[in-house]
């Protein structure tokens, strides 16, 4: 099986209000590219939540009496802090000059997914979606309808891992793709029978893409061609992990 991860150039920058998928194709076909079925348009969250107006401005933000207490706790600006709060359902840890939070959607992530880079305005902060997946459906179903054309979508943000040094794209947002390549059941060359791998085919797609969207080039998306997916379509929600079979809280 052969993949390709085709970068896709001069999307420019996005406000609330924009039509993404008319940037996005606009941008595949002056390259001279075309989206073929089956492809997978992976998306980078920052330029989702602009299209989706999912930014604060820090002025309008007022600081709770929590919020100014762990900034002082930890040296940030209390005006972001109160919003890595209001996008959390839950903070689990707070130290070192990091907060570590369950955002309303389940994820577990640094400051809530709140963000000050690559904002495109002064004192501002971007905010993940509401719902990446449904995000995701709903430009998957706009590429059908601009197109023709059956892609799927994922929609990604950069996480830490709890395990490791670094971070990588993994997908918050899932349409049109089976989450999960699930191996339990089927049996190794020497016969031994796996039980539990599920090997995160949306996280592995999203870590892919980045290697040619980077993070300074200015080039949120990419098209991931030649991914066989035979499982159930799904969302990245299903990447949540119970809070019961978490080990680490």
């Amino acid at each position: 099986m052969t993949i390709q991860i085709i970068p896709v150039d001069g999307i420019g920058e996005v406000h609330a209000g924009d039509d993404l998928v008319e940037f996005i194709q606009s941008a595949v076909s002056a390259s001279g590219g075309s989206l073929r079925p089956g492809d997978v348009v992976v998306i980078a969250q920052k330029v989702v939540s602009k299209a989706e107006g999912r930014i604060r401005r820090l002025a309008e933000i007022t600081p709770s009496e929590r919020a100014l207490r762990l900034a002082a706790e930890l040296d940030k600006d209390a005006r972001i802090v109160q919003c890595v709060l209001d996008e959390a359902r839950a903070v689990l840890r707070a130290e070192r000059g990091v907060i570590i939070t369950e955002t309303h959607h389940g994820f577990v992530c640094a400051n809530s997914g709140v963000d000050r880079s690559n904002v495109g305005l002064p004192d501002a902060v971007v905010l993940l979606p509401l719902d990446p997946d449904a995000s995701a459906a709903g430009l998957r179903e706009a590429f059908r309808a601009r197109t023709g054309t059956d892609v799927a979508v994922v929609v990604t943000d950069t996480f830490g891992r709890a395990w490791r040094e670094g971070q990588v794209n993994v997908a918050i947002g899932i349409s049109g793709l089976a989450p999960f390549v699930r191996y339990a059941g089927l049996r190794d060359p020497d016969g031994y029978e796996l039980r539990v791998t599920e090997i995160a085919l949306g996280d592995e797609i999203a870590a892919a893409a980045e290697l040619v969207m980077g993070k300074l080039d200015r080039r949120p998306a990419a098209i991931v061609r030649g991914i066989t997916s035979d499982g159930t379509p799904g969302g990245a929600r299903e990447y949540v992990r119970p809070a019961a079979r978490d080990m680490f809280r």
